[in-house]
């Protein structure tokens, strides 16, 4: 018996299928509600994770000052970061956060672009963190006693399996896991703990710790006053312990709120996140202060250079060092798998951009609409990322605290704005204060670590162009949501039961009885449409040309004898090319378009038509058409005359 076997072509077939599943939740809005500590937890796998390395990064940056330094990061996060993030849950409780707060307020296709650029930032800060922690992860994982030494200068080969193993979890299928955050975070936090008590411990019987610690401060700086601004100079390559307050937005959804919660106010749901985002800011703060400070005391400068065993993993160090290798162990497991979990999170956060901004913008290819492309995408990007950084935590420091910090800065900005719309002038003055610290720290670590830009300028050339020419190549879609008509309208309508539905395209001047009459008798004699049959005006007016797909509502007017059918929408052709398809679904008749000659460059008029929803009209309804109805006899008909 002969067996078929599979071709070539079959198993790209089936590959193609399987990469362009769709398996999203499509019932948005409708998310599992969690207690608040919970959603924290889910946050905090992000959150918390940088201490992993932030007590080592601080220490290499500010030296015997990083217990200064951080004591700034946490004031701006406590009186910076926290208020900023307070104003956005109240303002967008439904998830979107900042980058939809300056969509509303910057209008056209000026918010558009900023939005992009946004989302080269989003994808700079969620790819690095999904870098950077893999690369801690290795980190703590050669440097414990137990790992065969073979393994060592394998920093790249590693850091990279952890990367293809996030990626096949979500080529799989991934569904959030708040049980398993909870269980990582208290776990990770509860080690932490006991780490930096037991430093605390060694410190206080080992007086001599803060008295070499005093020596090295007077000795490098003269007084009190001079360390704090050199500290204040340094905080910006601390910056990396400010991440989290954005993802702390973005999971509203979830936070269970209130019975009495509604869509439209979820009182309850606010409140619950602002306890969330103060009890993670808290809850850091004190991590942030204690181990910058044990760490400082009790472990070696040399120790936590390149090379180091204190490098990236200062923590990890002490654990080692006071409470042996089986606590150590453990402690580089729960480090390992809160970071590796971290990365999940970004990765997470990143599969939601697409379809949350740029197919409702029309900037994105059908294909992104699906899931396991994006993770093949990501997945090879943060392999090219992690090539160039050599795997080195140090070295992604700056890139990491480059998307933070704009991310930031854009909230503080976009609150900013809100406070000034709301005529508040102490919460302009005081927002605005908070936007020009977050706007300097930002373009000091920009200066000290330009990867970090370089990075976002990529990833907002690669957004802003792809985004583009998927515009262009979507711009003959129907991109029309719905279309609704008054009872004008609909009147309109059947009073045409026994005739040929003729639409005759004008652009209004003066809507008098005059202009329509002339346009009536011009078209009449161009395409010989005899006087008793009736016909009916059409007028679009372009509303937010950027705007790619909305509802159409059709409003009816008379002027004299003339009836007219107005309405609004983003493109003219694509809006004539649906209204025509809808009248044809009404009455069972195919509607005859009119429209006259344009003459001028046609590349002057596709870009017209791509910017400002206008151009050569006639020939772009037709292609509409073409494209949304393959069949000709069902198509709606064009004229074009003059």
């Amino acid at each position: 018996m002969a067996v078929s076997i599979p071709s070539s072509r079959q198993h790209r077939s089936q590959l193609v299928r399987w990469l362009l599943r769709e398996e999203r939740n499509k019932e948005e809005g409708h998310h599992p509600k969690h207690p608040w500590w919970q959603v924290m937890c889910l946050t905090g796998v992000d959150y918390f994770s940088t201490l992993g390395y932030q007590p080592g990064i601080a220490a290499l940056a500010a030296g015997s000052l990083s217990p200064f330094a951080t004591l700034i990061l946490v004031l701006l996060t406590l009186f910076g970061a926290l208020p900023i993030y307070r104003q956005v849950a109240k303002i967008s409780p439904h998830g979107e956060g900042s980058i939809a707060m300056l969509e509303k307020l910057l209008p056209w296709w000026q918010g558009k672009i900023f939005v992009l650029c946004l989302l080269g930032f989003v994808a700079t800060d969620f790819i690095i963190t999904i870098t950077l922690s893999a690369a801690d992860a290795t980190a703590h994982l050669l440097e414990n006693p137990l790992v065969p030494a073979f393994l060592d200068g394998h920093e790249i080969g590693i850091t990279m399996l952890l990367i293809a193993l996030l990626g096949g979890v979500f080529l799989k299928g991934f569904r959030e896991a708040i049980g398993l955050a909870v269980v990582l975070v208290g776990i990770y936090l509860f080690l932490n703990l006991i780490t930096i008590s037991v430093g605390a411990y060694q410190i206080l019987n080992h007086p001599g710790a803060i008295a070499n610690w005093q020596t090295a401060l007077f000795t490098n700086y003269s007084n009190p006053i001079n360390m704090l601004f050199i500290s204040a100079l340094l905080f910006p390559k601390l910056a990396l312990g400010l991440s989290g307050f954005e993802t702390g937005v973005a999971v509203m959804p979830l936070v269970q709120g209130k019975g009495s919660d509604s869509e439209a106010k979820p009182r309850g749901r606010i409140k619950n996140t602002h306890k969330l985002l103060m009890v993670a800011a808290i809850l850091m703060s004190f991590f942030l202060i204690a181990s910058s400070f044990v760490t400082i005391l009790l472990i070696p400068e040399a120790e936590f250079q390149a090379g180091g065993k204190a490098n990236g993993r200062a923590l990890a160090y002490l654990a080692h060092l006071y409470l042996g290798n089986g606590f150590g162990t453990i402690y580089d497991l729960s480090t390992i798998a809160i970071l590796w979990f971290a990365g999940a999170s970004a990765m997470a956060g990143l599969l939601n951009i697409v379809p949350r901004y740029l197919p409702r913008y029309g900037m994105a290819p059908n294909w992104t609409l699906a899931i396991r492309p994006l993770v093949l995408v990501y997945t090879a990007i943060a392999f090219t990322v992690t090539i160039i950084f050599r795997a080195n935590v140090e070295a992604q420091g700056g890139a990491y605290a480059t998307g933070v910090l704009v991310l930031m800065s854009s909230a503080a900005f976009a609150v900013t704005l809100s406070a000034r719309h709301r005529r508040s002038k102490s919460g302009t003055l005081t927002f605005g204060l908070i936007t020009l610290i977050f706007i300097y720290t930002t373009i000091a670590n920009i200066i000290e670590r330009p990867e970090g830009i370089r990075i976002a300028g990529f990833f907002i050339g690669t957004i802003i162009a792809t985004s583009l020419v998927s515009r262009v190549w979507r711009s003959t879609e129907l991109r029309v949501e719905q279309i609704e008509m008054d009872e004008t309208a609909l009147s309109f309508l059947a009073q045409e039961n026994h005739h040929t539905i003729r639409l005759v395209a004008n652009r209004i001047n003066e809507g008098d009885e005059r202009e329509y009459f002339l346009k009536d008798k011009e078209v009449r004699e161009d395409n010989h449409i005899p006087s008793q049959d009736p016909v009916l005006f059409l007028e679009i007016e372009v509303s937010d040309a950027s705007a790619f797909a909305n509802t159409i509502r059709v409003k009816g007017v008379q002027v004299g004898n003339y009836r007219i059918l107005r309405a609004r929408s983003a493109a003219v052709p694509n809006a004539i090319a649906a209204i025509l398809l809808n009248l044809r679904d009404r009455t069972g008749k195919i509607p005859h378009a009119y429209f006259g000659w344009v003459e001028g460059n046609p590349i002057q008029y596709l870009l017209r038509f791509i910017l400002f929803g206008e151009g050569d009209i006639a020939v772009v309804t037709r292609e509409v058409l073409r494209k949304a109805e393959r069949n000709p006899e069902l198509r709606p008909a064009i004229h074009v005359g003059g």
